[in-house]
Protein backbone atom coordinates (compact mmCIF):
# COMPACT_ATOMS: atom_id res chain seq x y z
CA UNK A 1 0.00 0.00 0.00
CA UNK A 2 2.82 2.16 0.75
CA UNK A 3 4.14 1.75 -2.87
CA UNK A 4 0.70 2.68 -4.03
CA UNK A 5 0.47 5.98 -1.75
CA UNK A 6 4.59 6.84 -3.05
CA UNK A 7 3.71 6.84 -6.59
CA UNK A 8 0.06 8.80 -6.11
CA UNK A 9 1.72 11.60 -4.13
CA UNK A 10 5.09 11.49 -6.12
CA UNK A 11 7.11 10.57 -3.02
CA UNK A 12 10.59 9.38 -2.50
CA UNK A 13 10.65 5.97 -1.57
CA UNK A 14 10.95 4.79 1.67
CA UNK A 15 14.14 3.49 2.67
CA UNK A 16 13.59 0.14 5.10
CA UNK A 17 16.72 -0.44 7.00
CA UNK A 18 16.69 -4.09 9.09
CA UNK A 19 16.98 -3.77 13.24
CA UNK A 20 20.86 -3.73 13.44
CA UNK A 21 21.09 -0.84 11.52
CA UNK A 22 18.36 1.03 13.42
CA UNK A 23 19.85 0.23 16.60
CA UNK A 24 23.53 1.25 15.34
CA UNK A 25 22.16 4.86 14.48
CA UNK A 26 20.25 5.14 17.71
CA UNK A 27 23.56 4.27 19.63
CA UNK A 28 25.78 6.58 17.55
CA UNK A 29 23.24 9.50 18.26
CA UNK A 30 23.22 8.66 21.93
CA UNK A 31 27.06 8.79 21.57
CA UNK A 32 27.39 12.01 20.24
CA UNK A 33 24.72 13.33 22.15
CA UNK A 34 27.23 12.18 25.47
CA UNK A 35 29.41 14.30 24.14
CA UNK A 36 27.88 17.63 23.12
CA UNK A 37 26.18 17.27 26.74
CA UNK A 38 30.20 16.68 28.48
CA UNK A 39 31.34 19.87 25.50
CA UNK A 40 28.37 21.89 27.13
CA UNK A 41 28.55 20.83 30.71
CA UNK A 42 32.59 21.97 30.42
CA UNK A 43 31.30 25.73 28.86
CA UNK A 44 29.04 26.02 31.73
CA UNK A 45 32.05 24.81 34.49
CA UNK A 46 34.45 27.77 32.58
CA UNK A 47 31.92 29.99 32.53
CA UNK A 48 31.53 29.82 36.13
CA UNK A 49 34.68 30.17 37.12
CA UNK A 50 34.93 33.16 34.36
CA UNK A 51 31.75 35.03 36.53
CA UNK A 52 33.13 37.03 39.52
CA UNK A 53 31.44 36.15 43.02
CA UNK A 54 29.40 38.23 44.20
CA UNK A 55 31.01 40.51 47.31
CA UNK A 56 30.50 43.45 49.81
CA UNK A 57 26.57 43.08 50.30
CA UNK A 58 27.19 43.48 53.66
CA UNK A 59 28.92 46.72 52.78
CA UNK A 60 26.26 47.92 50.77
CA UNK A 61 23.65 47.30 53.61
CA UNK A 62 25.68 49.79 55.63
CA UNK A 63 25.50 52.05 52.85
CA UNK A 64 21.99 52.45 52.46
CA UNK A 65 21.54 52.43 55.73
CA UNK A 66 23.78 55.46 56.14
CA UNK A 67 22.26 57.25 53.56
CA UNK A 68 18.47 56.73 55.04
CA UNK A 69 19.81 57.64 58.50
CA UNK A 70 21.71 60.94 57.02
CA UNK A 71 18.41 61.61 55.19
CA UNK A 72 16.60 61.53 58.59
CA UNK A 73 18.68 63.34 60.22
CA UNK A 74 18.36 66.26 57.92
CA UNK A 75 14.99 65.73 57.26
CA UNK A 76 14.71 66.74 61.27
CA UNK A 77 16.86 69.70 61.34
CA UNK A 78 15.15 71.01 58.23
CA UNK A 79 12.17 71.11 59.41
CA UNK A 80 13.06 72.66 62.92
CA UNK A 81 14.46 74.82 60.53
CA UNK A 82 10.94 75.53 58.96
CA UNK A 83 8.92 75.59 61.99
CA UNK A 84 11.24 78.29 63.15
CA UNK A 85 11.28 80.85 60.09
CA UNK A 86 8.64 83.06 58.43
CA UNK A 87 5.78 81.06 56.94
CA UNK A 88 6.66 82.95 53.18
CA UNK A 89 10.26 81.01 53.48
CA UNK A 90 9.27 78.17 55.33
CA UNK A 91 6.99 76.04 52.25
CA UNK A 92 10.19 75.33 50.65
CA UNK A 93 12.43 73.90 53.23
CA UNK A 94 9.43 71.54 53.92
CA UNK A 95 9.04 70.83 50.68
CA UNK A 96 13.02 70.10 50.83
CA UNK A 97 12.66 68.05 54.00
CA UNK A 98 9.98 65.93 52.52
CA UNK A 99 12.42 64.81 49.61
CA UNK A 100 15.12 63.91 51.91
CA UNK A 101 12.40 61.65 53.71
CA UNK A 102 11.65 60.49 50.82
CA UNK A 103 15.26 59.01 49.93
CA UNK A 104 15.60 57.68 53.21
CA UNK A 105 12.43 56.08 52.49
CA UNK A 106 13.42 54.90 49.07
CA UNK A 107 16.90 53.41 50.22
CA UNK A 108 15.46 51.55 53.17
CA UNK A 109 12.97 50.02 50.50
CA UNK A 110 15.94 49.26 48.54
CA UNK A 111 17.82 47.26 51.19
CA UNK A 112 14.43 45.27 51.81
CA UNK A 113 14.39 44.56 47.76
CA UNK A 114 17.57 43.19 48.20
CA UNK A 115 17.17 41.00 50.66
CA UNK A 116 13.61 39.96 49.17
CA UNK A 117 15.33 38.73 45.62
CA UNK A 118 18.45 37.17 47.99
CA UNK A 119 15.41 35.02 49.07
CA UNK A 120 13.79 34.28 46.32
CA UNK A 121 16.94 32.92 44.32
CA UNK A 122 17.92 30.77 47.45
CA UNK A 123 14.19 29.36 47.64
CA UNK A 124 14.27 28.76 43.51
CA UNK A 125 17.87 27.31 44.36
CA UNK A 126 16.47 25.00 47.20
CA UNK A 127 13.71 23.84 44.62
CA UNK A 128 16.15 22.97 41.76
CA UNK A 129 18.35 21.20 44.44
CA UNK A 130 15.21 19.50 45.38
CA UNK A 131 13.73 18.42 41.70
CA UNK A 132 17.27 17.26 40.73
CA UNK A 133 17.87 14.59 44.31
CA UNK A 134 14.04 13.79 42.92
CA UNK A 135 15.61 12.73 39.79
CA UNK A 136 18.18 11.04 41.59
CA UNK A 137 17.81 7.06 41.34
CA UNK A 138 20.19 6.84 44.87
CA UNK A 139 17.88 9.11 46.61
CA UNK A 140 15.22 7.14 45.67
CA UNK A 141 15.29 5.05 48.90
CA UNK A 142 14.08 7.82 51.56
CA UNK A 143 10.97 8.04 49.39
CA UNK A 144 9.44 5.10 51.84
CA UNK A 145 7.41 2.22 50.64
CA UNK A 146 4.22 1.01 52.29
CA UNK A 147 2.30 -2.32 52.82
CA UNK A 148 -0.92 -3.43 52.45
CA UNK A 149 -2.64 -4.81 55.52
CA UNK A 150 -5.98 -6.01 56.34
CA UNK A 151 -7.62 -5.30 59.78
CA UNK A 152 -7.50 -8.38 61.47
CA UNK A 153 -4.01 -8.62 60.77
CA UNK A 154 -3.27 -4.97 61.40
CA UNK A 155 -4.92 -5.93 65.13
CA UNK A 156 -3.19 -9.20 65.80
CA UNK A 157 0.17 -6.81 65.28
CA UNK A 158 -1.19 -4.66 67.45
CA UNK A 159 -2.15 -7.00 70.16
CA UNK A 160 0.72 -9.48 69.85
CA UNK A 161 2.69 -6.07 70.30
CA UNK A 162 1.23 -4.79 73.71
CA UNK A 163 1.75 -8.25 74.83
CA UNK A 164 4.92 -8.19 74.32
CA UNK A 165 5.45 -5.01 76.41
CA UNK A 166 5.49 -5.46 80.41
CA UNK A 167 2.31 -5.15 82.46
CA UNK A 168 2.57 -1.87 84.78
CA UNK A 169 2.36 -2.61 88.32
CA UNK A 170 -1.01 -1.04 89.83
Amino acid sequence: MTKKLEELFDLPPIDTQPESDLESNVMALINENQSQLEIANDVITRIDRALPQVRDLDSADRELDELSDMAKEKFEDLMNLGMNVEARFSGQILQTAGVLLGHAITAKQAKIDKKLKMIDLQLKKMRLDQTAKKEDPADSALEGHAVAVDRNELLKQLISGNKEQKPLDN
